[in-house]
């Protein structure tokens, strides 16, 4: 590692996603700086663009504004590390995210946008359709859907009872499956996905690993991602089915994340990791 890295942050806004993505450029940039590079970090402006300082441009800034600017950034010809437009649009978009996987074969929660959604029975998930970090999700354990939750801003997804697996792809590679250390039936919400943080564990069950990590790397391919994503799974009980939840194109890398632990409980090193986020390996 020599070059130099910008880590291009989020602006400071009153919302717990900037506070959250803002901590994580800070430990990049900082891990960056241990490992021998020179790190600076700099806020994403539209208004700064043309002004970005030469060298790799490390983007990471919330999903809401990681796609306007890496649309931004391509407009403006300028290359940068992490995830394509249109990758971040296939993945940000639930409804459309279900349909790909779909398509793909991929075994998915039956969903309908949550103004369509009679043929789903409760209890069901009511979800924002393009949110992310589990913000608004909600268990509603009999109907009908609130009026002000039935739009086409929301989807309604079949509930299904599980564990709740999470595994890291980067670059072709595919992390060790991650068990979030959940009671059974709990949605894993923005309340205990930051505040009452579950613990992670390896999946012991050598068949279920290599099930995981298959189906990982195939939803990879139908989503077509171009850099680091963490693919969220459900291991269904009784019928044993894996059911996939979501392709996050904009995870969290830091060495904290769940992303870094299982691409570490694979046996890449976190050394060998910040190579591959910058596309040096």
């Amino acid at each position: 590692m020599a070059a130099s890295v910008t880590v291009l942050c989020e602006a400071w806004r009153p919302h717990p996603l900037a506070w959250i993505h803002r901590a994580e450029a800070r430990s990049v940039a900082e891990e960056l700086r241990r490992a021998g590079r020179a790190a600076t970090l700099v806020q994403f402006r539209e208004d700064a663009v043309s002004a970005l300082p030469p060298g790799t441009l490390l983007l990471r800034v919330s999903d809401p504004v990681m796609l306007y600017a890496a649309t931004r950034l391509t407009r403006a010809a300028l290359s940068y590390v992490g995830p394509g437009a249109e990758v971040i649009e296939r993945c940000y978009d639930k409804y459309r995210a279900h349909a790909i996987a779909i398509a793909a074969g991929v075994d998915s929660p039956a969903t309908a946008l949550a103004n369509a959604a009679d043929a789903i029975p409760y209890p069901l998930i009511l979800k924002p359709r393009r949110g992310s970090d589990s913000i608004g999700i909600r268990l509603l354990q009999g109907g009908p859907i609130p009026p002000a939750g039935r739009t086409e801003d929301n989807i309604a997804q079949e509930y299904v009872r599980g564990t709740e697996l999470t595994v890291a792809v980067m670059h072709g590679r595919v992390g060790a499956p991650l068990r979030i250390v959940l009671p059974e039936g709990k949605p894993y919400s923005f309340l205990r996905k930051y505040l009452l943080r579950p613990d992670h564990a390896p999946l012991t069950d050598p068949a279920l690993v290599e099930r995981v990590r298959n189906a990982a790397l195939s939803i990879a391919r139908a989503f077509a991602v171009d850099w680091a994503v963490r693919i969220d799974l459900i291991h269904e009980t009784g019928s044993g089915r894996l059911r996939f939840l979501e392709c996050d194109a904009a995870p969290l890398v830091g060495a904290q994340s769940a992303f870094a632990a299982s691409l570490e409980a694979a046996g890449i090193s976190r050394r060998e990791q910040l190579r591959l986020l910058l596309n040096e390996a």
